[in-house]
């Protein structure tokens, strides 16, 4: 079944949920996560992307994002293909860091945005990463602390969930505290990783049928109306035509970009070709017909190629940051 889009809106909530490849750990100590911190909240300032909630586990992390002028896609791009460099660096190894895809769910704000905050907080006491709540509220890798003013993070928005606990900043907390607590013996939330109203009220409700997309936690209404909004966005697809991200691959391979679009099997057009009809396709949300005409690739032509193009820019993860940071600018 093909991937769907991902509901990429300016001034949503997101909850993102990002993966080690294998299961594998995306954090071996603490200066790893210092590292990704450091250029997280880099990012929130550059991008004006607003954070609510984050936690750091050992082999994947929960953030609670809303892009505001800049796409979340970029954001992401940008954070996680920068730390995989990093790491690799530092860890001595090469490859793929993260799986395929970071997982985002477009949040309905009420009555999700609070019950979001806790569950992604309280994630480092049901992983055993900590082993109570006093311990949770100066642990260094969530946002809990900084609620609690424990700590500082720059970037993360505090007063947007304070003020819905009291009037005064020292009441806010301690009824935070609070509501945090009551939430630890709930166990998993499954309903708050998507597709959340079909799961907590069945297929139907008072005699008829909500509308419903895994990729939104929220009511029937507001999935209809992200869907509007997204029919538009779709409308107006990616800033970077498609000219533009061959002279991007061009130049990063050092090719002529006529050389792309001519039909052959040289090894160095055909590779570029590949990581073209992959980034088109699955980041800036071209369709195949569209790549392969330009490309003058049939519908197999282009298939097979974009899954090649993956495979080169999941081994050369320089490679994909350095055209990454091109198609951003």
């Amino acid at each position: 079944m093909p991937r769907l889009a991902r509901l990429d809106i300016a001034g949503l909530l997101q909850h993102v949920i990002v993966r080690g490849i294998e299961r594998r750990d995306v954090f071996n100590d603490d200066h790893d996560r210092q590292l990704f911190v450091v250029r997280f909240v880099s990012l929130l300032s550059e991008t004006g992307v607003r954070c609510y909630a984050w936690a750091l586990l050992s082999n994947h992390f929960h953030l609670l994002l809303m892009p505001t002028t800049t796409p979340l896609s970029h954001f992401m791009r940008r954070l996680l293909t920068g730390y995989a460099v990093s790491f690799n660096r530092r860890n001595k190894r090469a490859g793929h860091l993260f799986q395929n895809r970071y997982k985002s769910i477009v949040c309905e704000e009420e009555p999700y945005l609070l019950e979001l905050v806790r569950y992604i907080h309280l994630n480092p006491l049901r992983a055993g990463m900590v082993a109570s709540l006093e311990e949770l509220d100066l642990y260094p890798w969530t946002g809990h602390a900084v609620l609690l003013g424990h700590r500082q993070l720059r970037g993360q928005e505090t007063d947007p969930i304070l003020e819905r606990f009291g009037k005064s900043v020292s009441t806010a907390r301690r009824n935070y505290r609070q509501f945090v607590a009551d939430g630890i013996m709930t166990g998993r939330r499954d309903d708050l990783v998507g597709g959340g109203l079909k799961r907590s009220q069945g297929e139907r409700q008072n005699h008829k049928y909500e509308s419903f997309d895994e990729r939104v936690l929220g009511g029937g209404d507001f999935v209809d109306s992200l869907k509007q909004d997204f029919n538009l966005r779709d409308k107006m697809r990616s800033v970077v035509t498609l000219v533009q991200l061959l002279a991007i691959v061009s130049a990063a391979l050092t090719l002529d970009p006529d050389s792309v679009r001519r039909p052959s099997k040289s090894r160095a057009p055909a590779a570029a070709r590949g990581i073209m009809c992959h980034l088109a396709i699955y980041e800036l949300g071209y369709t195949g017909s569209e790549v392969g005409k330009f490309l003058h690739l049939g519908p197999t032509g282009v298939s097979l190629a974009a899954r090649r193009g993956e495979k080169i820019l999941k081994t050369d993860l320089v490679l994909l940051k350095v055209m990454m940071d091109a198609i951003d600018k």
